[in-house]
């Protein structure tokens, strides 16, 4: 070297060198590929990621975080320091950072972002490096937290409509405490509110509840306790709902339906439902369907019920003894036209089958009832209907009218019987008043000669004796004379000839007819017709007999120098006519008979009542007006015509 121009070489052993150099490189490109896979996986994240550096900076961002800010692109984010999420200090995203670098561990929090224009959630991971950086990625939670939030709402109200059940709910959750139980379960189980807030477990739920005395008698109660316990681990069914149902028969009567269904995070749901009104309603329904079958079946009438489609639903032992069909028959539910068809060999008619089918549908369809008479091939007679009913099927009834037929029967004849004989009586009595006025003429007559002086002057003695007999000759003459126009009126020959009748007129000219009557018995007789007695459609000659007959019974009911009253008057309907005396009077018996034709009539002194005041009745009640009677003995008696004015 140097001017002498001689080379220095010298040689050493590079292997090793070389071969860790190699090594190095090798170890290089191998970083290099892993660190490029690990930027490109970072960057094709669909999270947002970013890296800090010391001084808690952005360093690094991905293409997520980019367009989650809306950057332009990565070097613009790092430039412009844009953060993800929002806030400041403490609640700001490089507290979550410093959090994590200081512990030495990752960190995790909840902040609010604006993405796309929209509010979201996300969960910020910080995670702190070996090189005093910080690593954050961010995932968006929005979806997760709304569904949590709608899960919350869902169980508040849920909650909310089990607490307004009437039936009893608990709730256990996955380490079996109770965490729900409506106002109906405290109720039903006369739980406090405070112990309930503890959370009690399951069994001591149970326990509680026998020292209640609100569960089922068991012998062994631990063992039963256990089987209950069990409900928990059911997760199905043979019917896959996972339900499991029993029913608790506590004291005092009372029943409960439980329902046990278990729950998908191992807790159980329990229902209880209070079924002591139903069971009692059940046991009473039973009872009043056995009391109705029996009912049914021992009732005097044959009954079958025909549903809306036409087929026999029901009957009772009187039906099918009746018909004699077949129990197998009828438990077939025949249509009705095959049972008319099967009942026709029972009638003496059997074609009179075919009107059980029209009063079905006319009970069924039309929702008329009908009803009729049927005769047996055996003689009996029997009464039958349709009767709708309100479900829409229709009562078919069968009556044995047999015995009341016969004797309807025998009540017809004897009236005919009755009614011939009283026609005989009635001719026999018009007869004789007929036979009798013949002789009545002569005797009259005679005594009239001998009272004239004809046969030559008499006594004030025979005088007195000729009198008497022309009275009783008077007498016996009205009385043939009522006979006779009660047996025309009897016979329907009486005037029906009606016309505009000047009532006060009539009552005057029957008062002048009696007026002789009273003057010889010295008796107050007097008349006060008033201005509204008016005019009356009716019989001229029948309303003067009524008054006529009113007033001889008051004649003749009342002593020497009593007081008769004829008092009239009217409305603008109907005319009154009023006779009043003051004499004997009636008893009850008396006046309850008053009106019976041909009745025992009682003396009243020396007269007799006749049949004055039965045909009065008739002739008024002919005139569609009413009579009342009011009597009382020794007071006298009172005697009211009402008469319509058309």
């Amino acid at each position: 070297m140097g001017a002498t121009g001689a080379v220095l070489l010298w040689a050493f052993d590079a292997t090793d060198s070389e071969a860790e150099i190699a090594r190095l490189g090798s170890e290089t490109a191998r970083l290099g590929e892993a660190y490029e896979s690990l930027t490109g996986l970072i960057e094709a994240a669909p999270m947002p990621m970013w890296y800090r550096a010391t001084d808690l900076r952005l360093a690094m961002v991905n293409s997520a975080y980019v367009d989650a800010v809306e950057g332009r692109d990565a070097a613009d984010v790092v430039a412009r320091g844009l953060e993800l999420v929002e806030g400041s200090g403490r609640g700001g995203p490089l507290a979550g950072a410093a959090v994590a670098r200081e512990q030495g561990r990752p960190h995790q929090q909840v902040l609010p972002a604006t993405i796309d224009g929209a509010r979201r959630s996300l969960q910020i991971y910080d995670v702190p490096l070996p090189s005093g950086g910080v690593a954050g990625f961010a995932i968006d939670i929005e979806e997760l937290e709304q569904a949590r939030s709608g899960a919350k709402r869902f169980a508040e109200a849920q909650r909310a409509m089990l607490d307004r059940l009437s039936a009893g709910v608990a709730q256990f959750g996955g380490d079996r405490s109770l965490v729900f139980c409506n106002q109906p379960f405290r109720r039903m189980f006369a739980m406090r509110s405070e112990w309930l807030a503890d959370r009690p477990e399951f069994d001591r739920v149970l326990e509680r509840m026998r020292e209640a005395n609100r569960l089922p008698e068991v012998r062994d109660f631990p063992s039963w306790k256990a089987e209950r316990r069990d409900w928990f681990m059911q997760t199905g069914s043979a019917q896959g709902s996972g339900a499991m149902e029993e029913n608790w028969h506590l004291r005092g009567g009372t029943h409960l339906r439980v329902v046990a269904q278990p729950l998908p995070d191992g807790g159980l749901l329990l229902i209880f439902e209070d079924r002591t009104e139903q069971v009692q309603l059940a046991s009473a329904r039973d009872t009043l369907l056995r009391v109705r079958t029996a009912t049914f079946d021992n009732l005097f009438e044959a009954l079958g019920v025909f549903a809306a489609d036409g087929r026999l639903q029901l009957w009772n032992n009187r039906f099918r003894a009746l018909w004699g069909l077949e129990e197998e028959f009828l438990a077939s539910h025949p249509r009705v036209d095959a049972f008319a068809e099967a009942a026709g060999a029972k009638l003496a008619t059997p074609g009179r089958s075919a009107l059980i089918p029209d009063l079905v549908r006319s009970a069924t369809v039309g929702r008329q009832q009908r009803g009729g008479r049927v005769a047996f091939a055996d003689g009996r007679h029997f009464e039958f209907a349709g009767v709708p009913l309100p479900d829409g099927n229709a009562l078919f009834t069968m009556l044995d009218i047999t015995d009341s037929r016969r004797a309807e029967q025998a009540l017809r004849d004897r009236a005919d019987a009755l009614e011939a004989t009283d026609k005989v009586k009635t001719a026999f009595v018009a007869n004789m008043s007929y036979e009798l006025r013949t002789p009545l003429t002569s005797i009259s007559g005679f005594a009239e000669m001998l009272h004239g002086g004809y046969a030559g002057a008499l006594t004030p003695q025979a005088e007195g004796y000729v009198g008497a007999i022309l009275e009783s000759v008077e007498r016996l003459g009205l009385l043939v004379d009522d006979v006779l126009d009660l047996t025309r009126a009897e016979s329907d020959r009486a005037e029906t000839d009606r016309s505009d009748v000047d009532l006060a007129a009539t009552v005057r000219a029957a008062a002048e007819t009696i007026l002789p009557s009273a003057k010889r018995r010295k008796l107050d007789f007097a008349i006060e017709v008033a201005r509204s007695t008016g005019r009356v459609n009716g019989n001229p000659k029948r309303l003067k007999e009524v008054v006529e007959h009113l007033l001889r019974h008051a004649v003749a009911a009342t002593p020497d120098g009593g007081r008769v009253l004829l008092h009239t008057d009217g409305n603008a309907t109907s005319a009154r006519i009023v006779v009043s005396d003051d004499g004997v009077g009636m008893d009850a018996e008396a006046v309850a008979h008053a009106f019976d034709r041909f009745a025992e009539s009682k003396p009243m002194g020396d007269r007799a009542l006749g049949l004055g005041l039965p045909l009065a009745k008739q002739f008024v009640e002919a005139h569609g007006g009413t009579i009342e009677l009011v009597s009382e003995p020794g007071a006298g008696t009172l005697i009211t015509v009402e008469l319509p004015r058309r």
